[in-house]
């Protein structure tokens, strides 16, 4: 894979100002319903440390995506990253031979043959070494810088209005999701919407579920903050009917009313 540069602290082709971040970050809570913050990802190529924000240690990037979530502006490094295999992915330290031969997948339960795992591993689309120093996770509606990439952790339903309103800020393309059912905070919703400069959305994985408050019935999705403005844009463009439309569940209600009729005039 062709491994893009880090931007800085701003996400490539974005014209936002961070008072517009903040106020999409807001407007998609609303509009959606959300119980829990959009999260703004920055990659920092440099040792600068944003003001305000926790340092963590021994945590994992889905626990520090857990945290941004509920509210917290966190710094992870390559120190205090405790997942080996986020850890690889990000750049920050070279992947344990556990992991590399697939074998750690077999010892976890989560594949049975390691040339399995080991495919998995070695498709995992990830950052060169080195080539950031640390991230930065932040709710949007705290956001002092335009972020790389916007991650959502929520219900199924709700990120599909998100999903609907990318696809038409690219002009109906259909959007297509890539996944090996693993890392997928750190690959599936961070790293690669930013490489590949697209949403893409996942049905989580054993080490989020494990390590996370995610509920069963959530999912999550990540695309590139340059996206930002144009999602929330059609969102609220959803927001006027068919959000509240299809919550409503009109048709269904409409079906359960002529099966009633039919029990009626059938005597049951």
């Amino acid at each position: 894979m062709n491994q893009q540069k880090t931007r800085g602290r701003s996400s490539k082709n974005s014209h936002l100002t961070v008072n517009e971040v903040r106020e999409a970050g807001r407007k998609i809570v609303s509009i959606l319903g959300l119980t829990t913050f959009p999260v703004g990802v920055c990659f920092a190529a440099d040792a600068l440390l944003p003001a305000g924000a926790l340092r963590l240690e021994s945590h994992r990037y889905c626990q520090s995506l857990m945290l941004a979530r509920q509210g917290q502006k966190v710094v992870l490094d390559g120190e205090g990253i405790s997942c080996p295999a986020a850890a690889s992915a990000f750049g920050f330290r070279p992947l344990p031979e556990g992991l590399r031969s697939g074998k750690g997948l077999v010892g976890f339960g989560i594949v049975s043959d390691a040339a399995v795992g080991r495919r998995m591993v070695e498709d995992m689309p990830h950052f060169e070494a080195g080539q950031i120093h640390h991230l930065e996770l932040f709710p949007l509606e705290q956001a002092d810088r335009i972020p790389h990439v916007v991650v959502v952790e929520e219900e199924v339903e709700k990120l599909m209005w998100l999903v609907l309103s990318y696809l038409h800020a690219m002009g109906g393309q259909r959007v297509t999701a890539s996944t090996a059912v693993l890392q997928a905070t750190c690959v599936d919703a961070t790293i690669i919407p930013y490489l590949e400069d697209r949403l893409n959305f996942s049905y989580g994985c054993y080490g989020c579920r494990d390590a996370t408050d995610i509920g069963a019935n959530e999912t999550i999705l990540g695309f590139p903050g340059a996206k930002l403005a144009a999602v929330v844009k059609h969102l609220d463009f959803l927001s006027r009917k068919a959000i509240p439309a299809a919550r409503t569940k009109h048709a269904l209600q409409m079906l359960k009313g002529k099966w009633g009729k039919l029990a009626d005039s059938h005597g049951l």
